[in-house]
């Protein structure tokens, strides 16, 4: 509808709405977060996650009129049909920009459960959104390298205790738990430090989405694999609040978990360990392929 304005401008003014919308909604969520830790009954800890949820998806769908209004884009999506917001699943894609997490949003808002996603321990510093993250249960992980657990071996294993807690805490609502398997953006330069063997993709960390299963693997219903391709490159935050963004491409795969990897240590049992990494990088070569064929046809 602003699509006649000049991108800088409809830029600000998506921003100015997105921080409003984040002003008006954290308001309400603080409070029933607040409620929430000093009533703690299981019964009545549930009901108030479904409410909090509520808010949250309540300002995912503001977001989605501003991104209407600012910008056209053109979705060609496909595989959603067969997922809904009773059952739990375990969410992976392909990352590329900041705009995945929005344009996920975008589409599996009330779709899915509220999008759950594994965040860095330092975004919980972010003003409003990072006290926002927290009080929706966000799983907020420490990354140590492995140099340094070299030197602390007493860190190792605290993914795991943290991905166990917060899994924990979903097993009273339905939940989409969400891991970028490549645990970073993808970039030329990413790409060529890791020697990656895949074409469009960097190497998929397989211990995040392991632990979720370790956690909560018979809650899960399946994995939904998604794959996000942006025909005419690859856009900035900045690019999406001008509207910039006209083209979408996004597949939506449900992928059964196989039995033989629930209930299983992914720490210490290293056959499991192996196998699950080989069920992974299969599941990594057929994303790439589909990148690959999504690039062609665009």
């Amino acid at each position: 509808m602003l699509h006649f304005l000049p991108a800088p401008l409809r830029g600000l003014l998506a921003g100015l709405l997105l921080a409003l919308n984040t002003l008006f909604w954290c308001w309400p969520l603080f409070c029933v977060a607040l409620l929430k830790l000093l009533l703690p009954f299981a019964p009545l800890q549930r009901a108030l996650r479904f409410v909090m949820h509520g808010i949250a998806e309540a300002w995912i769908g503001v977001n989605k009129w501003w991104m209407r209004l600012v910008g056209r884009i053109q979705w060609d999506v496909q595989g959603l049909e067969r997922f809904d917001t009773r059952h739990s699943y375990l969410v992976t894609s392909n990352h590329q920009s900041w705009v995945d997490i929005l344009v996920l949003q975008y589409i599996l808002n009330r779709r899915l459960p509220l999008l759950k996603f594994f965040l860095k321990q330092e975004l919980i510093w972010v003003p409003v959104i990072g006290l926002c993250w927290w009080a929706l249960e966000f799983p907020f992980m420490k990354r140590f390298s492995k140099e340094y657990l070299a030197k602390h071996p007493e860190k190792r294993g605290q993914d795991l205790a943290t991905t166990r807690r917060a899994c924990a805490r979903y097993k009273s609502n339905p939940v989409a738990v969400f891991n970028f398997l490549e645990g970073t953006r993808l970039t030329a330069a990413k790409h060529a430090q890791q020697n990656s063997p895949f074409r469009h993709l960097l190497k998929p960390k397989a211990g995040g989405i392991a632990f979720v299963l370790d956690a909560m693997g018979e809650q899960l219903h399946s994995i939904v694999n998604v794959t996000i391709h942006y025909p005419h490159g690859v856009p900035g935050f900045w690019d999406l609040l001008c509207g910039r963004l006209d083209a979408m491409h996004m597949r939506f795969q449900q992928v059964q978990i196989p039995r033989e990897f629930i209930g299983r240590n992914y720490d210490q049992d290293e056959a499991y360990r192996l196998a699950f990494q080989q069920w992974v990088n299969q599941l990594w070569e057929e994303k790439d392929a589909e990148l690959a064929a999504l690039k062609r046809s665009a």
